[in-house]
């Protein structure tokens, strides 16, 4: 049953993405608009990582996309517990864990699509990279999108507006992208900032990335994003579902 109630929420939400195209595309503006403007300006540059400018740039926008986007999904939320959808979905015998991860799972699928829009841009500008590589790469955008979707969600179940849930999210999310290394490796900056920078999750999924683009699968980064990532994701899901059980009952 859990799995035909998430088929039927994932279906329907799906279908609501194929249906705005334009939004579709939209979402993948911001990291493009960084590999052609930001990415040129990297060439040749010492980065003090392994690889070219592009498998150091692209893993970070990669990631960037989950995480703004992911991150800002609950405003949907909002939208339908102000029409009533969402107390019309509670009281049907659906599954609690089904009707988040029906959403969870449409916005991974949305976002990896977007991602390979993203490395196709980024091949024609210059990136080469191991194909198992990418394929890690679009996994950890899986991973990240779905533990952030959950966690948005479960936030907006408890706001009550729109103004009350944006703030909340642009405060989370930009320390995010500044101590995470998603533009450049943060071990070009002073040695306390990369210190910081490690209290950050998302670090380990953005160095475990790059090794993979690199051609480097047992290192400890990969490791370490790899539990993080799994990690982030379950407790998410958990924090996510309860919030659906309980909020306004």
């Amino acid at each position: 049953m859990l799995f035909h109630d998430t088929a039927l929420i994932y279906g329907r939400y799906l279908r609501q993405s194929l249906r705005s195209r334009f939004a579709l595309l939209f979402g993948v503006l911001m990291p493009l608009l960084y590999l052609l403007f930001f990415g040129p300006l990297l060439t040749d540059l010492p980065l003090g990582g392994q690889g070219s400018s592009w498998q150091l740039l692209v893993p970070g926008l990669l990631l960037q996309l989950g995480l703004f986007g992911a991150s800002f999904a609950g405003f949907a939320i909002i939208i339908e517990k102000g029409q009533g959808v969402v107390e019309r979905m509670r009281v049907t015998p659906v599954s609690r864990l089904a009707l988040l991860l029906g959403r969870v799972l449409r916005d991974a699928t949305v976002f990896v699509f977007q991602a390979v829009l993203l490395v196709l841009a980024a091949v024609v500008m210059g990136l080469r990279a191991p194909l198992a590589g990418v394929l890690i790469g679009f996994v950890f955008v899986a991973l990240l999108t779905a533990s952030l979707a959950a966690l948005s969600y479960a936030l907006a179940m408890r706001v009550e507006t729109p103004q009350g849930f944006g703030p909340t999210i642009n405060a989370l999310t930009m320390p995010s992208m500044l101590l995470s290394g998603l533009m450049l490796p943060m071990s070009l900056g002073p040695a306390w900032l990369d210190v910081l920078s490690h209290l950050m999750p998302f670090r380990y999924l953005v160095d475990a990335v790059r090794d993979a683009y690199v051609g480097s699968y047992a290192t400890a980064h990969m490791l370490y994003g790899t539990i993080v990532a799994v990690a982030l994701t379950v407790l998410a899901v958990t924090v996510g579902t309860r919030v659906f059980r309980t909020a306004g009952a």
